[in-house]
């Protein structure tokens, strides 16, 4: 028998780590061969999944009443599904969180953010950085640097000084970045929703965020450069700093010279696409390489792409799977990482609460320092801070990030994702409490009719694009600006949100040279802005504002009405969807505009005007010769009181003609059922109304009698066809501009039955009769609606039925231009008040 022999051991074999792979992470038929359903990774994860999701959008849809962003359910759902709340009981955290499911949920977490990165860089507008102001620069600067030192100064308490960690010593650039950073997409939409986004509050915190969002890249790259592994810190710094270069220098070039190869109308392939993608995961490859973080790289990769139609259609492709779906992994992820245990069994509770009211506070206290820099109101800078707490995605990304190099521990990474929680819960609060005190100075200037004669006239002129600035520019000419009566004119250039950059208002500086390669959407600012300096310079009585509202069509007609209560206007003006061609036709431009021109007619706070060209501006700088056309009801007496501001000025003549059924048409409409009449939204009092018309023209008539720049007329007619036929023989005498009312709520036997026949409603019967129908002559159209306050007294008091007397209070002026337009009308009966 052989002697036994010791077994050679390797020793060197022994200290080595050997990945052991689990046979269940996917198993087929796995409910036959008997294992757990459960156990299988694959399985296990689209249960976290699902569960995940249905947790945070539950809570989304519950925190709703309160205003809440959706940031706050989606973290507070992270971390009651953590070992804060469900994780304390040991059946739920055995079968749906067990340890070893983190070899899947954590990759796909950080899966979720680097899509996430690429979505912020494809959202980011840096230009936008360059056009803040220096009171937002002020307050980023001040906010970036004293909560940074305070943030600094309450993490070393924290650490344990018996650890000479160099890792956690690092810790409080992290628990400083965090305290920095201000969710500029979250604030979008707290501002949006509370009203404040275009006041002048509500843009400074918005350009402070936007500073303080674009900083967070750079504090986590500095960060990771400083807990990598790397021993030289500045080598992952100076890599990530080459990296970034090379992208502006090289690859958004090259990115631009690819999408300029493409031909334009033929969209982008799925393989378009999927390259795309290709290109943001090897940037990801690249800065994790440089011993950064993939994000940064998926980040940068966004950033360089030049083309907003391909960043709306990435985005429009991509991000309801990475927000709906991925990124609630992630918060599960951080929920998971948070333990309030900590917090209470490791530290002093009135330490905790003195920190968590610090940290909630240093934002306001960084924005009144501003206050004695700058004019920045004291009350506007304390909200300016609070707004400041709005915290997003990126405070966790860093904080996670900080716990994974080992810079932050759980007692010191719970209380900063606690506090983050309690910041951005506190911020909607604060915007409502502000909220009240904007809008402290009454706002009673909504119509012309109201206007006194020598006070300034407000007007918001809305424009789409280039081509709506000659006729607008036309129509402001004509309305008679004076030094005594003068003109605020507040140019609101519309921009569809597409791509990157979010909703915003931009106030022009006309002064103020425009960039040296300015897009698109620049460009046009420009052409506007120089349009509008020019019109105030060439005008007496005129002052202009050029504004740029960046918005999605869904709630551009809120942005509109927005700006104009927020400029008190009186008067807005709006173009028509519909724009004329070469051969005459209307051809419309975009139908999403006639969903915003409606959405602003319902919900306006002044006065509406919808300007619809029709060759005019072509060839006319403005308006001489217009047309009024008066059916009756406040819609018409606000067209008139605009005719009448028109009529002013010498070089305009100004014909109003007031259409009257006759008694047969009147006995005709009475036979209609009410059922079968015109669908009215306003409910008016049509006795009432007719008082009033008669009141408003006999003011008129006397105020007009001995004008002979101005006729008036009164045709009675007995149906339809010849109210049309009447309006037609007016082409004859060449008008530039007619003016008529949209007609709410006034039912006229002449217009009853077009309401059927309408292709545009918005426009009123008359109004759509003048744009569909065919005329030679080239002139614009004006459709007034004016303003009514519900249940409230309406033009002051009424007089009477047997106080109402004009028949013999004027007669029938002849003017010397009368002949020629009779002839237009030899055909109707004229009502002779003398008889």
């Amino acid at each position: 028998m052989a002697s036994s022999q010791p077994m050679a051991v390797d020793i060197t074999k022994l200290n080595r780590t050997i990945l052991c792979y689990a046979e269940t992470i996917y198993r087929f038929n796995g409910v036959w061969e008997g294992p757990d359903p459960l156990t299988p990774l694959i399985s296990l994860f689209l249960i976290q999944l699902t569960f995940s999701m249905c947790v945070i959008h539950l809570l989304v849809y519950a925190l709703k009443p309160f205003n809440h962003p959706p940031f706050v359910a989606e973290l507070l759902g992270g971390i009651i599904l953590g070992p804060s709340a469900f994780g304390r009981i040991y059946g739920y955290r055995k079968v749906i969180f067990p340890n070893y499911s983190f070899k899947v949920l954590e990759p796909m977490a950080h899966l979720a953010i680097v899509f996430y990165a690429f979505l912020v860089g494809l959202k980011m507008d840096v230009r936008a950085i360059l056009r803040t102001g220096p009171k937002a620069v002020k307050v980023a600067v001040s906010g970036t640097i004293i909560p940074f030192l305070v943030g600094t100064g309450l993490y070393f308490p924290f650490l344990n000084n018996s650890n000479d960690n160099k890792q956690e010593r690092a810790g409080f650039l992290f628990w400083g970045a965090s305290l920095t950073i201000t969710g500029f997409s979250v604030l979008i939409k707290i501002l949006d929703k509370q009203q404040l986004l275009h006041t002048d509050m509500g843009k400074t915190a918005m350009g402070a965020a936007l500073i303080h969002d674009m900083s967070a890249w750079v504090f986590l790259a500095l960060a990771f450069s400083i807990t990598g592994a790397s021993s030289i810190i500045a080598l992952p710094l100076i890599g990530t700093i080459a990296f970034v270069a090379c992208c502006f220098k090289f690859l958004r070039p090259a990115l631009r010279w690819i999408i300029r190869k493409t031909p334009e109308g033929q969209g982008y392939s799925e393989f378009y696409i999927c390259a795309i993608l290709m290109g943001m995961a090897l940037c990801g490859v690249v800065s994790d390489a440089l011993g950064t973080h993939p994000m940064i790289g998926a980040f940068m990769f966004g950033l360089m792409i030049p083309n907003e139609v391909l960043e709306a259609t990435l985005v429009d492709k991509i991000e309801d799977f990475v927000v709906g779906i991925l990124m609630p992994v992630y918060f599960v992820v951080c929920g998971l990482r948070t333990n309030i245990d900590s917090i209470v069994f490791q530290s002093n509770w009135f330490v905790v609460g003195f920190v968590i009211i610090i940290i909630c506070s240093v934002k306001i206290l960084s924005s009144v320092l501003v206050t004695f820099f700058s004019d920045f109101p004291m009350k506007e800078a304390i909200l300016v801070g609070a707004l400041g707490n709005t915290k997003s995605v990126m405070v966790l990304i860093i904080l996670e990030a900080g716990q994974i190099q080992g810079a932050l521990n759980t007692q010191t990474y719970s209380l900063m994702v606690v506090a983050v929680l309690v910041m951005t819960m506190l911020v909607t609060p604060a915007a409502i409490w502000y909220r009240p005190i904007n809008n402290t100075v009454p706002y009673n200037r909504r119509t012309i009719n109201k206007a006194k004669a020598e006070e300034e006239l407000r007007i918001l002129a809305c424009i789409y694009n280039t081509r709506n600035v000659p006729t607008m520019i036309n129509l402001l000419r004509t309305s008679n600006s004076t030094p005594r009566s003068p003109i605020t004119v507040f140019a609101l250039q519309l921009v569809e949100l597409v791509g990157r950059a979010s909703a915003m208002l931009v106030v022009h500086n006309a002064r103020k040279a425009g960039p040296r390669n300015p897009s698109h959407i620049e460009a046009q600012a420009d052409q506007i802005i120089s349009a509008f300096d020019n019109y105030e310079l060439r005008s007496e009585g005129v002052r202009t504002e050029t504004l740029t509202a960046r918005c999605a069509y869904s709630t551009m007609d809120d942005d509109i009405c927005t700006v104009a209560e927020d400029k008190r206007a009186s008067f807005i003006i709006i173009p028509f969807h519909r724009q004329q061609t070469i051969d005459g036709e209307m051809e419309d431009i975009n139908p999403s505009i006639r969903s915003v021109n409606e959405g602003v007619l319902e919900n306006a706070p002044c006065s509406v005007g919808i300007l619809i060209d029709r060759g005019f501006a072509e060839s006319h700088d403005h308006a001489r010769n217009i047309a009024m056309l008066y059916f009756g009801g406040p819609d018409d007496r606000e067209a008139l009181a605009y005719a009448w501001r028109m009529s002013d000025d010498i070089n305009v003549r100004l014909t109003v003609v007031r259409f009257v059924p006759s008694t047969d048409a009147e006995e005709v409409l009475d036979s209609i059922e009410p059922a079968e009449r015109i669908h009215v939204s306003l409910h008016i009092d049509t006795e009432r109304e007719k008082l009033l018309d008669d009141d408003y023209l006999g003011k008129f008539k006397i105020a007009t009698t001995n004008d002979n720049s101005i006729n008036y007329y009164e045709l009675v007619l007995h149906d339809e066809e010849e109210m049309i036929k009447a309006i037609k023989s007016m082409d004859e005498n060449n008008h530039d501009l007619y003016i008529v009312g949209r007609g709410r709520g006034m039912v006229s036997p002449l217009t009853a039955g077009l309401a059927d026949w309408c292709d545009c409603p918005e426009l009123g019967p008359i109004g759509d009769l003048l744009v569909t129908s065919e005329f030679e002559s080239t002139f614009s159209v004006l459709i007034v609606q004016q303003y009514i306050k519900q249940n409230k007294s309406r033009d002051g008091s009424i007089r009477s039925s047997s106080s109402v007397n004009y028949r013999n209070e004027i007669a029938m002026r002849r003017s010397g231009s009368e002949s020629e337009v009779y002839d237009s009308f030899s055909s109707f009966r004229i009502r002779d008040h003398d008889n």
